[in-house]
């Protein structure tokens, strides 16, 4: 079967959000705190730990009073937000820049593409493979890949937070081939995460799975996917 169409998960697949200690560092700043260093990096670190930072390092635990958000958090926009606002007061910050900090983490600058983003991004486009991505989150990322010129290349936008369902369930799966008006055996799944993402798998699509890395440590593992495809 010929691959005509692609998915993409967003967060660790075609970008990377920022280390915990700069998205502390940008929200402290915003807000007048003038912290030492030593003392940034200590809480940086804690909240590092309680999974806060969405699209960053998974939690050590889960509180018992956040186990059914936190499992659910990605089927709508006021859950993600009570999830991660929530684990990030396991923290227990001296500062109450709770919902500032989960507002950094939706903006452009707490983003980095992976190097070979665009490129990628780019020659699909130019091969007439249709581009869609589908990402487990809770806020509108389109302005995201706006501001660093990546929108032009994306067909659809499948957010399991406009859906109500998450990954692995098939039906998020089922709604991007739809979006490309391709059948699912025809699109391929590209993503980090082995137990999301494969969810894509049960409806025949090829899935091809890339390491969740820094994007500095990452330069090519999306140019592979050219070959495979």
């Amino acid at each position: 079967m010929v691959i005509k169409g692609c998915m993409f998960d967003f967060s660790g697949t075609l970008m990377r959000i920022e280390p915990a200690g700069r998205w502390l560092d940008a929200v402290l700043t915003a807000a007048g705190h003038d912290v030492p260093a030593r003392q940034a990096a200590r809480y940086a670190e804690r909240l590092e730990r309680a999974g806060a930072l969405p699209g960053g390092a998974h939690p050590s635990a889960v509180p018992e009073a956040l186990r059914e958000v936190w499992r659910e958090r990605d089927r709508s926009a006021e859950q993600h937000r009570a999830a991660f606002t929530g684990m990030a007061r396991q923290a227990e910050l001296p500062w109450d820049v709770y919902d500032a900090l989960y507002d950094r983490h939706m903006t452009p600058e707490a983003w980095t593409p992976y190097p070979d983003a665009a490129e990628v991004l780019k020659e699909l486009r130019g091969r007439g493979t249709a581009v869609a991505v589908v990402s487990n989150i809770g806020w509108d990322l389109r302005p995201v890949f706006r501001a660093h010129g990546l929108d032009a290349f994306v067909d659809a936008y499948v957010l399991s937070y406009e859906h109500g369902v998450q990954k692995p369930d098939p039906r998020l799966f089922t709604i991007a081939c739809e979006a490309l008006g391709l059948p699912t055996a025809q699109v391929a799944m590209v993503g980090d995460d082995r137990r999301a993402d494969t969810g894509a798998a049960a409806l025949g699509c090829p899935v091809h799975l890339v390491d969740h890395l820094p994007a500095a440590d990452r330069p090519d593992g999306l140019r592979k996917i050219l070959d495979l495809l």
